[in-house]
């Protein structure tokens, strides 16, 4: 499947941006995903959707789109219309193998798909600057595959790589354009605080 990674820019208006996660339950064997759709740039909601179920696939440390795929796929498909772009609590091209899980479901649906991480899976990279908007390079073996994003003052950076159909300069620039005060961009907030919402879990994003 990375054969078919394409990392040019986006080529038509993006007008609708989805951010995506799951969450699972500490009790185990189940999990929750949600996908949250705004429109661009303004960041208006147009739609959600959400599903839980059991999980099918166990835990295996660089194989987390097996587990969390099918709740994602499922959740897509009760969306009324597909986004423009995906950003998914997750790596794109950043990861051991070149294909996290942005990269994955990219593929799967065919849709510009970013990772958007809160910590780091592989890579180097230095220091980031201070104020909001300070990028640096993630490097793996010399060559950049994402880059390590200061989204607000005083909080750490996310991690952010291509998935599919979109190029590194593009992600940096959709992630900090659809933050609104937080760390994390505000589709992907809006989906973390839904699912974690499933469980009763409180949460800080």
């Amino acid at each position: 499947m990375r054969a078919n990674i394409s990392l040019t820019n986006v080529t038509r208006k993006v007008s609708s941006v989805a951010g995506a996660d799951v969450s699972y339950s500490k009790r185990g064997g189940k999990a929750a995903a949600a996908i949250v759709v705004f429109s661009y740039p303004d960041l208006d909601l147009r739609d959600e959707a959400f599903v839980n179920g059991k999980i099918s696939y166990p835990y295996i440390p660089g194989l987390l789109s097996f587990r969390e795929a099918p709740l994602l796929l499922e959740a897509f498909q009760r969306l009324r219309r597909l986004p423009d772009v995906v950003l998914y609590d997750g790596q794109g091209i950043a990861h051991p193998r070149g294909f996290g899980l942005a990269c994955h479901m990219g593929v799967l649906l065919d849709i510009p798909s970013i990772g958007c991480a809160k910590k780091k899976l592989v890579g180097d990279f230095g220091e980031v600057g201070l104020q909001a908007g300070s990028t640096t390079p993630l490097t793996i073996e010399g060559k950049i595959v994402g880059a390590v994003i200061r989204t607000r003052k005083g909080v750490k950076p996310v991690f952010v790589s291509p998935g599919h159909r979109v190029d590194l300069e593009s992600s940096i620039q959709l992630v900090l354009r659809t933050c609104r005060g937080f760390r994390l961009p505000e589709p992907i907030r809006r989906a973390h605080l839904m699912v974690k919402g499933k469980w009763g879990e409180g949460v800080k994003v």
